[in-house]
């Protein structure tokens, strides 16, 4: 019974390997000029807010 459960677990741990290695390895997209625009975008209105506020309260200098 023991060798039973033995080579159970033995077939399990290659069937395992055979599946962890199989795996296809992960292809990383490049971004398109129009998410780069829109990233872009975000990065200059996230700064011209920042501008605004410090602009609206010229005692703080709160840009950094």
């Amino acid at each position: 019974m023991a060798i039973q459960l033995e080579n159970l677990v033995e077939s399990i741990k290659s069937k395992v390997r055979k599946l962890k290695k199989s795996k296809k390895p992960y292809i990383k997209m490049d971004k398109s000029s129009s998410v780069r625009v829109e990233i872009r975008s975000k990065k200059a209105r996230k700064l011209i807010d920042k501008t605004l506020q410090a602009a609206d309260h010229p005692g703080k200098s709160s840009i950094s």
